[in-house]
């Protein structure tokens, strides 16, 4: 009987393992490091901004201010703030209102020029608004370290630009304005199934490794828990933002020293759903945008990997990591 018992047990179907959901603030997930909070007023209202402050784990060398992409985290940064803590560097790594962890605010006029007011609150209240610190930031958060760099230059030893976004100007081109409610639209149909195949068509060149669902399910799983209709709308808004403040145009009036990190691979656009096919297939050329950059930014340096794409902190951890500590080791 018990023999039988087995065996009709063995050929019960598997319970599928259910996929992890976030609400508005991305609780429960781990970003790796105690998670801390800045509160301050924006826009008459108060606000929360959460953030990482990794201490050195070796001699002091430095500040890093880590800033994240679009569809990014704080805690995307996992493998390069270990290895920056590694070498000696404190590591502030905050999540931006609107995004992740942080106040979702219903309400909120977003502009690159008011979240970098935000981050420099964050850095005052950490009492780093008089050190000179190093800034990376990817995709969006490049765009950000960007327009950072031209409101607070006096505060950055380096500015490093990991596969910014914002390095063409896409209405310019030709790519359809939408409405804010168009992108909400959008937005509200995102799943981890829409989010890997866009993830793997424009950041990866077609190719998909298992260490990147850890963080497609981090971001899949905030529009399938409670808080669906925050996160969608604060990143409709976030969308409308990008598309409409390209930072390309500024990059000759950076005055502070600079590396570009450009994974070859990469492809993104925003909003290239909507342009033409003739048109779709010029957008998001990272090996000509990385050198137009390199060229229009004073003084910069290009590192590119011929084989990453958008994210080579998340593609390749060792190589990436190699790059940035060698940049920072080397500026003055």
């Amino acid at each position: 009987m018990r023999i039988l018992a087995a065996a009709l047990i063995a050929c019960l179907p598997l319970t599928a393992v259910a996929a992890p959901t976030y609400d508005a603030r991305l609780q429960g997930f781990d970003y790796g490091w105690p998670v801390q909070t800045f509160t301050f007023d924006s826009q008459r209202q108060s606000l929360e901004m959460a953030y990482l402050d990794v201490p050195a784990s070796a001699p002091p060398r430095g500040t890093v201010v880590l800033l994240h992409g679009k569809n990014f985290c704080a805690g995307t940064w996992k493998e390069a703030i270990s290895a920056l803590s590694a070498a000696g560097y404190r590591v502030i790594a905050p999540d931006q209102i609107g995004f992740c962890k942080s106040s979702k605010p219903l309400r909120y006029q977003y502009s690159f020029g008011q979240l970098a007011a935000n981050t420099q609150a964050l850095l005052k209240h950490l009492k780093l608004d008089t050190t000179r610190v190093d800034l990376v930031g990817h995709s969006m958060g490049g765009m950000l370290a960007a327009r950072f760099a031209l409101q607070y230059p006096q505060q950055l030893r380096q500015l490093a630009l990991v596969n910014p976004i914002g390095l063409e100007d896409w209405k310019a081109k030709g790519v359809p304005w939408r409405s804010v409610d168009a992108w909400y639209a959008n937005e509200l149909k995102t799943s981890f199934d829409s989010i890997k195949k866009y993830q793997m068509e424009v950041y990866y060149g077609g190719d998909w490794k298992p260490e990147y669902e850890h963080w497609a399910r981090m971001q899949a799983g905030m529009y399938a828990g409670p808080g669906q209709q925050a996160v969608a709308w604060s990143q409709a808004l976030t969308s409308d933002m990008v598309f409409n403040q390209p930072v390309v145009y500024e990059l000759p009036n950076l005055r502070v020293p600079t590396t570009l990190f450009i994974g070859q691979r990469d492809r993104t656009a925003i909003g290239r759903d909507l342009a033409s096919a003739p048109l779709k297939a010029t957008l998001g050329d990272y090996p000509v945008l990385g050198k137009a950059a390199a060229e229009a930014i004073p003084g910069s340096t290009l590192v590119t990997f011929d084989e990453l794409g958008h994210s080579p902190q998340v593609q390749d951890p060792a190589q990436f990591n190699a790059a940035l500590l060698k940049a920072l080791a080397t500026a003055k």
